[in-house]
């Protein structure tokens, strides 16, 4: 492959390894973080122990990706966001076409990932399903088959590029046929060589879309839902994998695993039930602020939560909530659905704060894209995660990517039993 992606990269990489060859060797002692018992316990939550150049998410300010803040990326196109996460600016438009064509050269789908598709029963998830089809395709990996043939240490990211460009390229149809039989909604639908790679996901899905806002909207999610630091489930299980030189088939396949569970990937589907029973709640119409503010209160009462508020990083609104709740405002702005969306952004917020529980009563991510999945007809609540594996691949991979360039080492931190902890924290000094 000698496209222009790899001519930009082939070009950055030696600088990169140079520079962090010198941080470390002049800086390489100092400690830039510490961790707690509480911390220890609690997920290392907090703790500095890893390094993103990809993207960065800071308390004010929400995602970053490469400078960049997500905001400003809205109206990009999720491979203009790839070639950014990889080489750390955007494309000029030759760029930007000679990816969009690389895709397309490799989006084609092997016939026996279709059989084994075919064989599995149509009650799996769908997570499952796709996550299965991605690990069938491992048997198309260039890394390992280079590996195996004494693949040099240097030439590491170039497999694991193409093996990354490979199968993000076939991602759109893999769970764009999980979804046609999953849900029996018929055959295959042939892709569409005119259209970009999330427009090309819409058109496979086979969702009515004639005013071409649904293929917007896919675009706009790709976006979004791109990359998120390394720390969450998903990216750092990728990149623990990937750390131990599996092939990154191998890799998104477990980060595919960490992203089904209930406490990363679903929480929009969390979301959208609590407004579907608000609206249920009052008879399918919006009600007033009033009556919503009384809602929220029953709910918190009950001992439940409100879905979509708070956040473990943020402190304010998230950016990507704002993007999508300007781009229902914009589309479907009589939908009860995204109205109540809207109501429950202006509610919400003060009756977290009085209740004094939330350290941000702010809205997350999942608060709106639900919402606007549902509004398309897109209504098939287990399915919202396979969407999100589709566009976290972007970020997971370009990561992936960027550590075998660099020469990363294997993810390997020290553990401690609790008694160890115990001696410790006695031996220790309270403050």
């Amino acid at each position: 492959m000698a496209n222009l992606l790899k001519q930009r990269l082939n070009a950055q990489i030696p600088v990169l390894k140079d520079e962090i060859r010198n941080l470390v060797k002049e800086h390489g002692k100092k400690v830039i973080s510490q961790v707690t018992i509480e911390q220890a316990y609690g997920g290392m939550r907090g703790v500095k122990g890893l390094v993103c150049d990809t993207s960065l998410v800071e308390p004010d300010t929400g995602l970053v990706i490469r400078g960049y803040p997500v905001k400003q990326l809205t109206n990009k196109l999720p491979e203009d966001v790839l070639w950014l996460l990889l080489t750390g600016s955007l494309p000029c438009e030759a760029e930007a076409k000679d990816l969009q064509a690389e895709l397309k050269k490799r989006s084609k789908v092997p016939d026996y990932v279709w059989k084994v598709l075919n064989a599995m029963p149509l009650n799996s998830h769908p997570m499952a399903m796709f996550n299965t089809l991605v690990l069938v395709l491992e048997r198309e990996s260039l890394f390992r088959k280079n590996y195996t043939k004494g693949m040099r240490k240097e030439q590491y990211w170039e497999s694991t590029l193409e093996d990354s460009l490979n199968i993000i390229a076939k991602l759109p149809a893999l769970a764009a046929a999980v979804y046609r039989r999953r849900y029996k909604k018929g055959p295959r639908v042939k892709p569409n060589p005119r259209l970009d790679w999330a427009a090309n996901y819409a058109w496979m899905l086979g969702i009515k879309d004639p005013t071409g806002e649904f293929a917007n909207l896919m675009r706009l999610y790709m976006v979004l839902h791109s990359d998120h630091e390394s720390g969450n489930v998903s990216a750092f299980t990728t990149h623990t994998v990937n750390s131990a030189l599996s092939d990154i088939y191998y890799s998104l396949s477990a980060g595919l695993n960490g992203l089904a569970g209930p406490l990363h990937g679903l929480a929009n589907q969390e979301c959208l039930s609590w407004i579907l029973d608000s609206l249920k709640q009052f008879g399918g119409k919006v009600p007033s602020a009033d009556d919503l503010r009384k809602f929220a209160w029953d709910t918190l009462n009950s001992g439940k939560v409100i879905p979509g508020y708070g956040h473990a990083v943020l402190r304010i609104t998230d950016p990507r909530f704002d993007a999508f709740l300007e781009f229902g405002k914009r589309v479907c702005s009589d939908d009860p659905i995204v109205q109540l969306v809207a109501l429950v952004f202006d509610v919400v917020p003060p009756v977290l704060r009085e209740q004094g529980k939330a350290k941000d009563p702010w809205p997350n991510v999942d608060a709106a894209s639900g919402s606007l999945l549902y509004h398309f007809g897109l209504k098939e609540f287990d399915y919202y995660t396979v969407l999100f594996g589709v566009s976290r691949a972007l970020g997971v991979c370009a990561q992936a990517v960027l550590s075998r360039a660099l020469g990363m080492p294997i993810v390997r931190p020290k553990s401690v039993t609790t008694d160890w902890m115990k001696k410790t924290a006695a031996s220790i000094p309270s403050a």
